[in-house]
């Protein structure tokens, strides 16, 4: 990340280009007929956000405050919230899970505005922000699903299956995701959203993560059946990624 201090450990890219936890403009550079367009729900608020976010990375862009540092913040935060899932501490757990997500939302903004000065400083980068970004949404994602099975189970007697579905669901999209990634940059053939990763479009993406992982904390007597529709939802998303990723690398 390029910034002020030596957490700031990536490089600038050129000043159109944006970073790597940006939130994203959908362009592909892939085959003509390949629909591989980004959640309508997700891509909507992405939209609708970026400008506020904006705003409040500019208002927290001082020396002690790095995209790093707020990705760490998010990622302590956003286990925290599975461990009180996990004591059926409902509502503190939402609390923690929406401050952890409102980090996410914000060192993408942040880093961007740390990009672009370093940009105009001509400072080399690397990007190992956006890699630990990733990881980090991948570690609180699953942590949170197992605490909220804990919890459920323990207190409303609900049973593990749907949890355990929806965390398959997740690997099958998170290995579908990566794999794409991997293959594409190879090829040439990325998705350039504006993350680090090549991410094909599906049903199930971040806005709605957080609203169905809310939902569960919010109606935990209800958590089974939320996990049950969502491991739905999500094992469709991922069925769509893999067939329209074959598409495009072919």
């Amino acid at each position: 990340m390029g910034g002020t201090d030596g957490h700031d450990t990536r490089s600038p890219r050129r000043p159109e280009e944006r970073d790597a936890r940006e939130c994203p403009q959908f362009i592909a550079v892939l085959p003509v007929g390949s629909d591989l367009r980004p959640p309508v729900i997700d891509a909507r608020l992405r939209r609708r956000l970026e400008r506020p976010l904006g705003r409040a990375a500019q208002s927290i862009d001082v020396e002690w405050v790095s995209p790093d540092r707020l990705t760490w913040l998010g990622l302590v935060v956003g286990l925290s919230s599975a461990a009180a899932a996990a004591a059926s501490w409902w509502l503190p757990a939402l609390a923690l899970w929406l401050l952890s997500r409102t980090c996410d939302g914000l060192d993408g903004p942040l880093a961007r505005r740390r990009s672009r000065a370093a940009a105009a400083r001509g400072e080399p980068v690397s990007q190992a922000g956006g890699y630990f970004d990733i990881t980090a949404d991948f570690v609180v994602y699953g942590a949170t699903v197992v605490g909220v099975a804990i919890g459920a189970t323990r207190s409303e007697g609900a049973p593990w299956w749907p949890f355990l579905l929806v965390l398959f669901a997740y690997y099958v999209n998170g290995t579908a995701l990566l794999a794409f990634s991997s293959m594409a940059e190879r090829s040439g053939r990325q998705i350039d959203d504006g993350r680090s990763l090549s991410f094909l479009g599906g049903v199930a993406e971040g806005a709605e993560t957080i609203v169905v992982h809310s939902a569960w904390l919010l109606f935990p007597g209800s958590a089974a059946t939320i996990a049950t529709v969502w491991a739905a939802v999500v094992g469709v998303s991922g069925v769509h990624r893999i067939v329209t990723g074959r598409a495009a690398l072919r």
